[in-house]
């Protein structure tokens, strides 16, 4: 080949990369205002492809159709009672911020057979000077209650369809649901395409893709509701206010393995507590502490079953982490992130196995028995 035809076959080269790359951030720019919904649409478009499917077959094959039904059923069966219960929500968000003051005055406050600074005064004696009034304590408590119910107020009213915002996001993620449902396999295909990895890489990437989103859902969402529902059953039982705002509460603090639902439960047992309500405290602090502290122990086992099980740790931060970048959607892209890096870097360990060095098994160095030995006494 003549050096001409190599420059300008090195020249072609290097022009469609810049033109790739540059054409590539350019979408990447026009699209990244709608990433979230996009991305939320994709992955429970995956979630829910098994519904599809069947629908599908029920309606002789029609893609179009099928994509169609299943968006209209998760819809009347998703949308509606879950925008309902969050109406129910939001409405005992506001009663409890007007009325958490009253309330822990009602209580504790100075006409309380309680006292909760010389409580802490007889146990604490060295803290006495530091502890403020019973008034004090009331008023601080009760002004964070109030401030706690109105973030809550405010990022559910955020959440409604109320604005322009969720709206256009909502339309966006339920069109792209539609053409995910019906061209899915196509897109992945396409994708794949463009990647230099093998058939067996991809479809392990695939695979664990879809194993972490179902694991993911079913071991902290779903368990999580269940947690929630129990937890605020037991507490409309018991004639706690505000039942449905604090088993949602408790539903998203259960991503926090064995101590997320406690958080709210155990104060609530001390409060009925202080208030004298012993019964009602001591029944509650055992359903609790039976029922939903432990109910993650035997229904992650049945619902995760085989699907990609991730560390704890690894668990807790990759939501965290995903809450924090994401917003709401980061619970579930969070832990397929992690689940993702630990997959890539299985796939770079099979690839590169005859250039790393073998493994080997780490122990720890032995303490230096001589510093550990009895030293002779120094003649000097």
């Amino acid at each position: 080949m003549e050096p001409s035809t190599i420059s300008g076959t090195n020249l072609r080269t290097a022009f469609v990369l810049l033109l790739v790359v540059a054409v590539t951030a350019l979408f990447l720019a026009v699209t990244w205002p709608f990433f979230k919904p996009l991305l939320l649409g994709a992955l429970l478009a995956g979630l829910f492809h098994p519904l599809y499917r069947w629908i599908t077959r029920l309606l002789g094959g029609r893609a179009s159709l099928g994509a169609a039904v299943t968006l209209l059923v998760l819809l009347v069966l998703g949308l509606g009672p879950v925008s309902a219960f969050l109406g129910i929500v939001l409405q005992q968000a506001l009663t409890m911020s007007d009325q958490a003051i009253p309330w822990l005055s009602k209580h504790l406050g100075a006409a309380s057979t309680f006292n909760v600074n010389e409580w802490l005064v007889q146990r604490f004696p060295a803290l006495a000077k530091y502890m403020p009034s019973q008034e004090q304590l009331v008023e601080q408590v009760g002004t964070a209650a109030k401030t706690a119910g109105a973030f809550l107020v405010s990022f559910a009213s955020r959440m409604t369809a109320t604005t322009a915002a969720f709206v256009l996001n909502l339309f966006v993620m339920l069109y792209a649901m539609f053409f995910f449902f019906r061209d899915g396999h196509k897109i992945l295909e396409r994708i794949f395409y463009y990647t230099p990895l093998s058939d067996e890489d991809e479809t392990r990437m695939l695979s664990q893709l879809a194993s972490i989103t179902r694991a993911t859902v079913k071991g902290t969402l779903v368990i999580g509701v269940i947690q929630g529902a129990l937890a605020g059953i037991a507490f409309w039982v018991t004639g706690i206010e505000g039942a449905a705002l604090w088993g949602t509460i408790m539903t998203i603090l259960s991503i926090i393995p064995g101590i997320g639902a406690a958080l709210v439960w155990v104060p609530a047992v001390i409060i009925l507590f202080v208030t004298g309500q012993y019964l009602t405290a001591t029944l509650l602090a055992a359903w609790c502490a039976a029922v939903v502290g432990t109910v993650d122990n035997f229904l992650r086992p049945v619902l995760v079953g085989r699907d990609a099980k991730m560390p704890d740790l690894l668990i807790l931060i990759g939501t965290l982490g995903g809450l924090f970048l994401f917003g709401p959607i980061g619970f579930i892209v969070g832990p397929i992130v992690c689940g993702l890096f630990l997959t890539v870097w299985d796939i770079y360990g099979a690839t590169f196995r005859e250039v790393l060095p073998p493994v080997t098994s780490f122990r720890p160095p032995d303490q230096d028995a001589s510093a550990m030995a009895p030293r002779e006494p120094s003649d000097h």
